[in-house]
């Protein structure tokens, strides 16, 4: 009773750490649980124009840093002749160019990659409640201000609610005499800005840049951000709603400035952007690249490799469906291995070129062996003779394939010669030790096995999930377990008892 315990505990511990890892996988790493899956991505190109004046020169971008509601896929920068850097600390992450001598009109381009992401940026900046920035204003503004605070005050309980407060009397159809005497001095986000820290709420400017498909020329836009419950929440100035715009992305936060450049004036930038769709697989290797756990994964080794390994990891699909076949079902195979073997082979010829040559050189070599059993040879060397005939059979067959146009022969790679002569093997023993009606049933068994594992492998889903999920083999193991327990009657059985059973 412990040993089953025991048993059932393992099976339930592999399926538990199979899910998990699996679904660990698509959540953090991003790799999608269907194949040919696509997601749009902003392609932001930022372009800087400046007059070098023949001296070293360094310019200083700064770039969009975990921003809310979108996340980095790649970045590069294009600056002939300049030397290229990020710079990472903790005031932010920074873009640098530097050149020790140059002169007259100069580009530099810098380009990212971004996929919308609405779980990104959000712990990112839950940090310590900032001081509210001081604010000086002249006597007469200074009572205006005053005086628009105390009327959003008596109808507001939150940040976020006195601010949408403000953002009434500032942007009221006929504004008081208060609110016109300082929109006469500065704009709405940065009167806004000024009123809430006034008032003791941390808020500052930030600079976000409007996502539009196939816009060239785009200036960075103000964006008010107000600290509520340890986070920063944008604001809009006209309206007070909450949240960011629909496509907007925060590019640079109160701190630094924007752009430095040094050695150069005139400075300028402005950026362009395009929607593309890409594969969510090749987001997902560019993205995590150089996580820990994403190396556990095979994308590391080379293409080569990791064709062979997409070609191995379907073998456990094949051997579950065999231990299903024999143990459930009840058909009889010639062993238990080939018939994954002679799927696999068949996803390298293809079905109906596989199966064609498969039977056609099984039945031609089961014939040459009748006629080596007259020789009366020994075994061993009835079968190496027999392999050889077989390896001249597929040649001979590749030739006239390709003579008559067919592909049949060509499809007949190393690999699948060497399952079709070792079958042959196996059919010779088996029909030298049971006969050939065992031969006949083991045979068709083997093949029908072989078919129906092929269609399973050959499916998108099922080899897009063993490559890129491996942790799949936990699951498909513990099944292999659970059904080598089963005692009961096979499928094919029950017909065989049925008379028994009517005789009750």
């Amino acid at each position: 009773m412990k040993s089953k315990l025991t048993f059932y505990l393992i099976i339930a511990g592999l399926i538990l750490i199979g899910l998990c890892l699996a679904w660990h996988r698509h959540s953090y790493l991003k790799v999608p649980f269907k194949p040919g899956i696509e997601k749009p991505v902003w392609l932001i190109e930022a372009r800087i124009d400046f007059k070098a004046q023949g001296e070293p020169v360094r310019v200083s971008l700064d770039l969009p840093d975990h921003p809310p509601g979108f996340t980095q896929v790649s970045e590069q920068a294009a600056s002939t002749g300049y030397g290229f850097s990020i710079i990472e600390s903790n005031e932010g992450k920074r873009a640098e160019w530097t050149k020790r001598n140059s002169l007259g009109p100069q580009t530099v381009y810098y380009k990212i990659q971004m996929i919308e992401d609405p779980d990104a940026g959000i712990d990112k900046f839950q940090i310590p409640t900032p001081k509210p920035a001081k604010i000086y204003w002249d006597p007469l503004q200074s009572v205006a201000a005053h005086q628009l605070v105390e009327q959003a005050y008596e109808k507001s309980s939150t940040n976020l609610s006195f601010a949408r407060e403000l953002a009434k009397l500032l942007t009221s159809p006929e504004p008081d005499q208060n609110a016109s005497l300082l929109l006469t001095e500065y704009s709405l986000s940065h009167l806004l800005m000024r009123l809430l820290n006034h008032a003791g709420i941390p808020s500052r400017i930030s600079m976000g840049l409007e996502l539009e498909d196939a816009r060239r020329y785009q200036p960075l836009k103000p964006v008010l951000e107000v600290f509520h419950e340890n986070e920063w929440t944008a604001i809009d100035p006209k309206s007070g709603a909450q949240g960011l715009p629909e496509n907007m992305l925060l590019w640079h936060r109160e701190g630094k400035s924007i752009i430095d450049v040094t050695g150069a004036k005139d400075s300028e930038i402005r950026f362009s952007m395009l929607k593309q769709t890409l594969p969510a697989m090749d987001l997902a290797r560019l993205q995590f690249e150089n996580d820990s756990f994403s190396r556990l994964n095979l994308y590391s080794l080379p293409i080569e490799e990791q064709s062979v390994f997409k070609l191995l990891l379907l073998l456990p699909v094949g051997a579950l469906i065999v231990t299903f076949m024999r143990i459930i079902i009840g058909i009889r195979t010639s062993g238990t291995f080939m018939p994954v073997l002679i799927a696999l082979s068949f996803l390298q010829t293809q079905l109906v070129q596989g199966i064609t040559a498969f039977v056609s050189i099984v039945v031609l070599g089961l014939m040459l062996r009748g006629y080596l059993s007259k020789l009366n040879l020994l075994m061993v060397a009835r079968i190496s003779t027999l392999i050889v005939l077989v390896i001249f059979l597929t040649s001979l067959i590749s030739v006239i394939g390709y003579e008559l146009g067919f592909q049949l022969g060509l499809t007949l790679t190393f690999f699948p010669m060497i399952i079709i002569a070792w079958t042959i093997e196996r059919m010779s023993i088996l029909w030298e030790e049971e006969g050939s009606r065992e031969v006949f049933i083991q045979g068709l068994g083997s093949l029908s096995v072989a078919i129906f594992a092929y269609l399973c492998m050959n499916m998108d889903l099922i080899r897009h999930l063993t490559f890129n999920f491996p942790e799949v083999h936990l699951i498909i193991l513990a099944f292999i377990l659970m059904m080598g327990q089963y005692t009961g009657y096979k499928l094919t059985e029950l017909k065989r008892f049925g008379v028994i059973k009517k005789d009750f």
